[in-house]
């Protein structure tokens, strides 16, 4: 019996991503530890360095948690549009095979890339709970909704460099420059309200200051954050799902030829 179109996309996606896990952890006896020690490590140094001045600036919230919820989400965008980029020269000899398309390959590592920061968010959250830091998940869907569009924008974006990379590879150069930013005005290690309002109007353009305030709020009963909306954050995502499909769309047949 012939397989639909996309019972074949399915199951090339996941062989993709059962390579890529060979090909991220197989060699290393503690790969999958490391996954969990990069956030881990990373949250631990902003603790030391910032963890006494924001305890004195937000007495009534825990700052480990506050801090996990801008963290990991960053790591999501950051690591999913990153790795999408490279993601053609990693799986070259493999376009030989007909139903295997470059947009397959997105689809793999991103996968990967949001179980890897999933699970490592459960572990690390439930460790600061253990530690006799509060929250409460007040608002579920808020926060699924918040980290599945956050996951379908650096899908987004990692298409259109991607796309932009194999027509003009200096254009690669750019997401790391433009990442880099993106971490000091996203509300990573400060709530929006500690910024003056009358910067509001330019921080709130990046999305991913959308995500993470929303993740914060799902978690941490009594913190809002006005400004923030999940209604742009959704526009903004299917704008970029646009754009990054249709640039591959036209594009794809080169990328699989040069």
């Amino acid at each position: 019996m012939a397989r639909s179109g996309f019972e074949v996309q399915q199951a090339v996606i996941k062989a993709l991503f059962f390579r890529e896990i060979r090909t991220r952890f197989g060699k290393y006896r503690l790969g999958y530890f490391w996954a969990v020690l990069e956030p881990a490590a990373h949250l631990l140094v902003l603790l030391t360095i910032f963890g006494f001045v924001m305890h004195r600036t937000m007495p009534d919230i825990s700052f480990p948690v506050f801090l996990l919820n801008g963290i990991i989400p960053y790591f999501i965008f950051s690591n999913i549009s990153t790795r999408s980029v490279g993601a053609i020269e990693a799986n070259q000899g493999l376009f030989n095979y007909r139903p295997v398309k470059p947009i397959d390959t997105i689809l793999a590592r991103a996968l990967l890339e949001s179980v890897i920061y999933v699970t490592v968010y459960i572990l690390l959250m439930l460790v600061v709970y253990m530690s006799g830091e509060y929250f409460e998940i007040t608002n579920l869907l808020k926060l699924v909704l918040s980290w599945s569009l956050l996951i379908i924008l650096s899908c987004g974006i990692g298409l259109i460099f991607m796309v932009l990379g194999k027509t003009i590879p200096e254009t690669q150069k750019f997401l790391p420059i433009f990442l880099k930013p993106l971490y000091f005005i996203s509300a990573i290690m400060f709530p929006l309200h500690a910024v003056p309002k009358e910067y509001w109007p330019y921080l709130l353009w990046n999305p991913i200051l959308h995500a993470v305030e929303l993740s914060r709020e799902a978690v941490m009963p009594g913190y809002i954050s006005d400004g923030v909306s999940l209604e742009y954050l959704g526009l903004f995502t299917l704008l970029t799902l646009f754009i990054g499909l249709m640039l591959y769309r036209t594009r794809e047949e080169a990328m699989l030829t040069s």
